[in-house]
């Protein structure tokens, strides 16, 4: 002990019992002081050197305080419980925080985990409700499974009555699950009881949260995701390596999802819960399991979610959601219904292999009423008679897939006078007859050309479209379109593509403004339009543009070249992570820091990306100063996995922060449209924000929230319209460059290329170009 207003000897810690509770500097004005309070309630005045390690300190403590035991035993926490480390020692001192020493965390995991071993029902709720909050820390997590406490834990939620401590223990695991380690064990009976947990309609929906988000991180835990190099190989994909978390995928979990059928309906029906935190942790699960469908069951799977209509139930969320963290759920399920849908337009048909593809062929012919004939030839006279230019059925949807067939389809269904609609064309002469089933097609590629279906990447789409989640219907409109402007301009057989341009015209103007416009807009646009305004306006757009990028083979070159710069892109931005940059430590809007004008002690950030493309490294600081290469400079660290959504504009500027920005400046009222929070999930359902900042600038701005999203496994949405922008501008002088090689030769580009008859025998070769 000493004297309370004397100075602590260099590396001490000295402490008196407190005149006061409220952490008040000493007179002397030079050495902060915190209240510290045992787990005996004793309450006293420590001030700490913060040279020393924590561990020093709490060794000091028990021997100022005279405390039993030995000091390994014991830890700092603060007042909100936050376990005091080396690295936040320092900052914990000087903001003068109540303090408490309480067990170690190695020592309450020994202890947990005993506890759990009794079953006490009296107690077991609170040590379950102790343990959800601890589990995070390592040091606790490691001690807690090596005492055994893991298998009580599983063996709880198994046995588990009650709502409250089904749903801590479950929690528990939840947190539990953040690390790569230690939960290896688990097997397919704990998949089959989270699953029917989720099925069953008995619980609370604190229950439900983090049991979805259990089988979320399941689903995520496939070899593949396994941080390092991989581990040789199979068939099958990445070997799992022995003891490893890495070891579970979607088809292990889907398994035990088959097993209760009503799992995922349940899963949907959630997404329409007033619950804002049951419905986003539902919506992440989905997007995990469409990211990571394996090939074995990715046709069953997609089919039973067209079956339930998750596409129409993220529609009315589009609508109905008033809270941020869905916003980047839903920009990610249209990312992943794009990934979707650019498989089905490269899947092509095989009748041999898919009786389902059979089926649907026949559906068709069947509800056209039509009979197979023989032409004048002798040939097979039956898909040309539906608007085909041949027989062979698989090569007439070489450039849709399945895709293709599946519209086909659904617009037959949707036409109940389907059969009249195939009489009325066989009954006009040849030359005079819309070929259907080739429309339907066109219509296919110009809603893929309009809606950037090129490539199994990522979309670059930044706000909600609702009418691509509605795809076969937007088709089915466009089709009858089609078919209308065909009568109605009296077009011949070699008019197809000039009634296909006038449909490409009118469905820009018709899906315009997707994220504010009325379906009922577009039905009108569509349905009621006429020929002659149509043409007309058609006519003024080609004074302004180029019909060679209409062009088939122009088009494929622009998916080809849109791909290499969306990667471009994204290349670009992780660069700009890994190099690292500096952001105004942002306040979010509950912060009591809004009501004081002074300065924050360190109202600046460095964040740094690892090579790994794991972390995100960051220093906060009171001033910049120049950061080192590598991670020695930055001792904080924020895990990827961890962050399930990039939130923007959502914070302030802190008082008396100069922020040099290119955009107009902001007040302490106004959020700052160049601030992003990374958010995780919370105990209590919704999300928590684990770093908020303020870009210095738009472009860094871009870089990080798109870098981030573009990194992210269950995601990959952009969030600026800058990137969008970036990408669709390399795409437009990528193509303008290549066609000046063909328009500077005079090179005639044909609308679509037809391949030639198949060589007779096999005495040929092919001759080398010189």
């Amino acid at each position: 002990m000493s004297n309370h207003n004397s100075l602590p000897p260099r590396n001490s810690v000295t402490a008196t019992p407190p005149a006061n509770t409220n952490g008040s500097q000493s007179k002397s004005g030079l050495v902060p002081t915190n209240n510290v309070t045992t787990s005996e309630g004793v309450t006293v005045r420590a001030r700490i050197d913060p040279t020393l390690t924590v561990a020093d300190v709490v060794k000091q403590l028990c021997v100022n305080l005279k405390i039993k035991g030995t000091p390994s035993d014991y830890a700092l926490r603060d007042e909100n419980n936050e376990l005091v480390t080396n690295d936040n020692l320092r900052k914990k001192i000087k903001a003068k925080l109540d303090l408490k020493l309480v067990n170690a965390p190695g020592k309450e995991g020994r202890e947990i985990a005993d506890k759990l071993r009794e079953r006490d029902e009296k107690t077991l709720k609170w040590t379950l409700h102790t343990l959800q909050k601890y589990i995070r820390e390592n040091e606790f997590a490691q001690e807690f499974i090596n005492y055994e406490g893991f298998a009580q834990l599983v063996d709880i939620i198994f046995t588990a009555q009650g709502n409250n401590t089904l749903a801590y223990a479950l929690a528990s695991m939840q947190n539990l699950m953040e690390f790569d380690y230690g939960w290896a064990s688990l097997d397919d009976a704990f998949i089959l009881r989270v699953v029917q947990i989720l099925s069953s309609p008995q619980f609370i929906i604190n229950v439900y949260r983090p049991a979805t988000a259990i089988l979320k991180k399941l689903v995520e835990a496939d070899p593949a995701s396994a941080p390092g190099p991989q581990v040789g190989s199979s068939k099958g994909g990445p070997a799992v390596v022995p003891g490893s978390v890495y070891r579970y995928g979607f088809s292990i979990v889907f398994e035990q999802m088959r097993k209760v059928p009503s799992l995922l309906e349940t899963v949907v029906s959630r997404l329409g819960s007033a619950d804002t935190g049951m419905a986003q942790y539902s919506m992440m699960l989905i997007n995990s399991l469409l990211s990571h469908a394996s090939d074995q069951r990715w046709e069953e799977f997609i089919a039973e979610t067209e079956r339930l209509q998750v596409r129409r139930a993220v529609v009315r969320l589009m609508s109905q959601h008033t809270v941020e963290g869905l916003t980047s759920c839903i920009l990610d399920f249209q990312a992943n219904m794009l990934r979707v849908t650019y498989r089905k337009k490269s899947t092509p048909i095989d009748l041999e292999a898919q009786p389902s593809h059979v089926a649907d062929l026949n559906y068709i012919w069947d509800r056209s009423k039509l009979i197979e004939e023989v032409d004048e030839n002798g040939q097979q006279l039956k898909w040309r008679k539906l608007g085909f230019d041949t027989e062979d059925i698989e090569l007439e949807f070489n450039d849709v897939g399945v895709l293709g067939l599946e519209c086909l389809k659904r617009f037959v269904e949707r036409d109940p006078d389907f059969s009249k609609v195939v009489l009325e064309q066989l009954s006009r002469p040849a030359e005079r007859r819309c070929p259907i089933a080739k429309a339907s097609s066109e219509v296919v590629e110009l809603l893929s050309e309009y809606w950037a279906i090129f490539a199994p990447g990522y979309s670059t789409s930044t706000t909600f479209q609702p009418f691509f989640l509605d795809f076969y219907k937007v088709h089915a409109l466009a089709t009858n379109f089609f078919l209308r402007m065909w009568s109605e301009s009296g077009a011949a057989s070699g008019d197809f593509v000039r009634v296909a341009a006038l449909v490409r015209s009118q469905v820009k103007v018709a899906l315009r403004s997707e994220n504010s416009r009325a379906w009922h807009e577009v039905e009108h646009d569509l349905l009621e339009c006429e020929y002659r305004a149509v043409r007309d306006r058609q006519m003024k757009e080609l004074e302004l543009e180029d019909d060679l990028l209409s062009k088939v083979p122009v088009r494929n070159l622009r998916a080809k070249i849109y791909k290499e710069s969306y990667e471009f892109v994204r290349q670009q931005r992780i660069q700009c992570m890994l190099q690292g940059s500096w952001f105004v430590i942002a306040l979010p809007s509950d912060s009591p820091m809004l009501r004081d004008s002074r300065r924050p002690s360190k109202p600046w950030r460095f964040m740094r990306l690892d090579n790994g493309l794991r972390y995100l490294h960051y220093v906060d600081s009171a001033m910049k100063f120049p950061v080192r290469s590598g991670l020695e400079d930055l001792p904080e660290r924020i895990e990827l996995a961890a962050i399930v959504e990039i939130a923007t504009g959502t914070c302030y500027l802190p008082p008396n922060v100069v922020h040099h920005s290119d955009l107009p400046p902001t007040g302490p009222t106004t959020l700052s449209p160049l601030s992003f929070s990374l958010l995780t999930p919370h105990d209590e359902g919704g999300t928590k924000s684990l770093a908020d900042q303020i870009a210095p600038d738009q472009s860094r701005w871009a870089d990080w929230t798109d870098g981030l999203n573009m990194l992210r496994r269950d995601g990959g949405h952009v969030a600026s319209k800058e990137t969008a922008g970036f990408v669709q501008a390399l795409t437009e002088i990528g193509l303008k460059i290549k066609l000046l090689d063909l328009s500077g030769e005079m090179v005639e580009i044909p609308s679509g290329l037809t391949a030639g008859p198949p060589p007779p025998n096999l005495d040929f070769f092919f001759s080398e170009l010189i």
